[in-house]
């Protein structure tokens, strides 16, 4: 009968204790509930490899200098601002690249065949994979002949088999590399926006 007394059904320290597990537990099972719910706000790994569209800012980029970190579809993406002086070396290498004209369709979109192969002539996208072998090419931005080739003006260099690319990323003749590096589609949503994996609107 003391039993009663001290623990029964009316007691109130263990209503109160009761009342406070139950919350707990209950709180717990809301959090794992909610995992899987928080983890579909983020893109699942397979729509990364998919290709959603990638937003990119490019405001603050300078002349000359190249934004890293940028994936697409599971390749790297380089975002790079070409001064006036870039720009004039591309006649200049016309004579010495294997696809001069960018005639070769499968290597970027029809908006981006033409001499600076962009959309911008100051902003060159391109995705940043050898054509040959699959390695990371360097960009070599600065204007000037190369000691190992004194007739390249800079671009891009892939330092495992030493093929090089100007700096609209079109392979240069007898190179291990057989074709130009490709262009993704894109389009500037504004003046310091770029999406890639869109194509411009109407084209």
């Amino acid at each position: 009968m003391a039993h009663d007394e001290v623990h029964g059904p009316n007691d109130p320290g263990r209503r109160r204790f009761l009342t406070a597990t139950t919350a707990v537990v209950g709180a717990v099972g809301a959090g794992f509930a909610a995992v899987p719910f928080i983890k579909s706000w983020n893109p699942s790994a397979r729509a990364k490899v998919a290709g959603g569209p990638v937003n990119v800012s490019i405001g603050e980029l300078a002349e000359g200098q190249q934004l890293s970190g940028i994936a697409w579809r599971g390749s790297p993406i380089f975002v790079m601002k070409r001064s006036p002086a870039m720009l004039a070396t591309l006649k200049q290498m016309d004579a010495l690249v294997a696809d001069p004209k960018s005639d070769n369709t499968d290597q970027q979109p029809k908006y981006a065949q033409n001499e600076h192969r962009s959309l911008k002539p100051e902003i060159l996208v391109l995705i940043g994979v050898c054509t040959h072998l699959g390695c990371a090419p360097e960009l070599h931005a600065e204007v000037k002949p190369m000691p190992f080739d004194p007739d390249w003006k800079g671009g891009y260099f892939c330092p495992c088999h030493k093929s090089r690319y100007d700096i609209a990323g079109r392979v240069l003749k007898s190179q291990p590399a057989p074709a130009n590096l490709p262009v993704p589609p894109y389009h500037f949503a504004d003046d310091s926006t770029l999406v890639i994996g869109v194509d411009p609107q109407g084209v």
